[in-house]
């Protein structure tokens, strides 16, 4: 495993352990409302807190970009941290919810991270070196056609004027797929498209931070993204669309259609 991986995946399992440690104190966790339906508790500054000190004890000079805490200056390699995605489900003891870090040098993400933590599954991925969970590795679904595909998707809460076209989309993709999933934790639900969980994805007004790991580990394992103009600026635009090599040429036409 490579050295930076390597410490993302000793931040990742710290940060997720201390998540896990308050499960049974939600009822008392301190909550603020950064914005409508978008919620901060006192577990995921906790949780990056203990992240961020992982990665600055290994790498001090390096730069990162944080949910909670922000950008970092450092040197060309940044780490992008979501130290809890899936806050509301926590916070309801709903039991979907993650850890995501990411190392990107430049305009390049090089490693990648998600954790959960419940479930004990590590996914991780090195550019060029593949896509893992645990220690096995993954590859995106064997899945033909649009009909026969599980999609995942996201409910664009913390940007409604995006509702209206969502709408229009989930429309087409129930009408067109075997089935639709939101289960509230982005990060996830891009390592369940790597693994062949999901055999595709789409979500509309996410952050870097929810899903640069994600993007990796698909690219890794064989699948294909961009935002729903088929550019590759997603991570800029924070507009995904994500599946298997047959999947996501069929999503995304479904995905452009319906706002075309």
């Amino acid at each position: 495993m490579h050295p930076l991986l390597n410490t993302a995946v000793k931040a990742a399992r710290h940060g997720g352990n201390l998540i896990v440690r308050y499960l049974d104190q939600v009822h008392r966790i301190e909550v603020e409302e950064k914005g409508r339906n978008d919620f901060v508790s006192e577990v995921d500054r906790a949780a990056e807190g203990a992240i961020i000190d992982v990665i600055e004890h290994a790498y001090p000079s390096h730069a990162i970009l944080a949910e909670e805490s922000g950008r970092k200056p450092g040197n060309d390699f940044e780490w992008i941290i979501d130290p809890l995605d899936g806050t509301t489900n926590f916070l309801h003891g709903y039991p979907q919810f993650s850890v995501s870090i990411a190392v990107r040098k430049g305009v390049q993400l090089e490693h990648a991270v998600v954790f959960d933590p419940l479930r004990n599954e590590m996914f991780t991925a090195s550019k060029g070196s593949g896509a893992h969970l645990d220690e096995r590795r993954i590859r995106v679904s064997r899945v033909l056609h649009l009909k026969d595909a599980l999609v995942g998707t996201g409910f664009p809460f913390k940007a409604l004027a995006h509702l209206d076209d969502w709408i229009s989309m989930f429309r087409e993709v129930l009408l067109h797929s075997s089935g639709i999933r939101r289960a509230g934790s982005a990060a996830l639900d891009l390592a369940y498209v790597a693994c062949g969980r999901f055999d595709g994805f789409w979500e509309l007004g996410l952050s870097p931070w929810d899903m640069a790991a994600g993007c990796l580990l698909i690219q890794e394992s064989g699948g294909l993204i961009s935002d729903p103009d088929g550019r590759q600026d997603h991570l800029s635009s924070g507009d995904i669309v994500a599946g298997n090599p047959e999947i996501y040429p069929q999503l995304l036409q479904l995905i452009r259609s319906a706002i075309h």
